[in-house]
């Protein structure tokens, strides 16, 4: 098996299991074991697409999702709770607009394309938030429409996500540490 459709498998279930295509618990809850799964597998991987090693895989819808996921989740597993956790971000979001542009994101099933979205879910420019939102709206799911739309709102109001600001180093504002006492202040 590629290592694209090992990381495609490892995070969607294979094509021939059950539960593929369903929403997977783990995706978006703080799992010890897990992350140190990902970090095992697919560390390598990760620090290979980083320097430019897989660009090729870019030529295709399968490769620009491993890509992303790499960048975009991955990254937020293997590296919980330090800045290193947002370090692809950037490239994240650059294959998602390669893949919006290039047709690539309509060949998605919806799972997929929920997670070729989300670099500009967790983008701090305003101009991805609005995609995103677009990108969400078509998806048809209320919740993840929420969810698109508690992240603009956020990006919106502080021009950053307030609850980052510790792992990156950045200072708090007054409004941004009154607004992380509130409920549903990160994510």
């Amino acid at each position: 098996m590629d290592r694209i459709q090992e990381i495609l498998d490892f995070w969607f279930l294979p094509e021939d299991h059950e539960d593929y295509g369903k929403p997977r618990e783990v995706w978006f809850k703080k799992d010890n074991g897990f992350d140190a799964e990902i970090q095992d597998r697919f560390l390598d991987d990760f620090e290979k697409a980083e320097t430019g090693a897989y660009l090729d895989w870019t030529e295709s819808a399968r490769g620009s999702l491993a890509l992303i996921l790499l960048f975009d989740q991955f990254t937020r597993n293997m590296f919980r709770d330090s800045p290193r956790a947002f370090s692809a971000d950037g490239k994240a979001c650059e294959i998602a607009r390669h893949m919006l542009s290039r047709g690539f994101y309509d060949e998605l099933s919806d799972a997929q394309k929920q997670f070729a979205a989300l670099p500009f879910e967790h983008s701090e420019d305003i101009e991805d938030q609005k995609l995103s939102m677009r990108l969400f709206q078509q998806l048809g799911s209320d919740e993840l429409v929420d969810y698109a739309e508690r992240h603009y709102v956020i990006i919106e109001r502080f021009g950053r996500f307030p609850h980052r600001n510790e792992q990156l180093g950045r200072k708090s504002t007054k409004a941004e540490e009154a607004f992380l006492k509130e409920p549903n202040s990160s994510f």
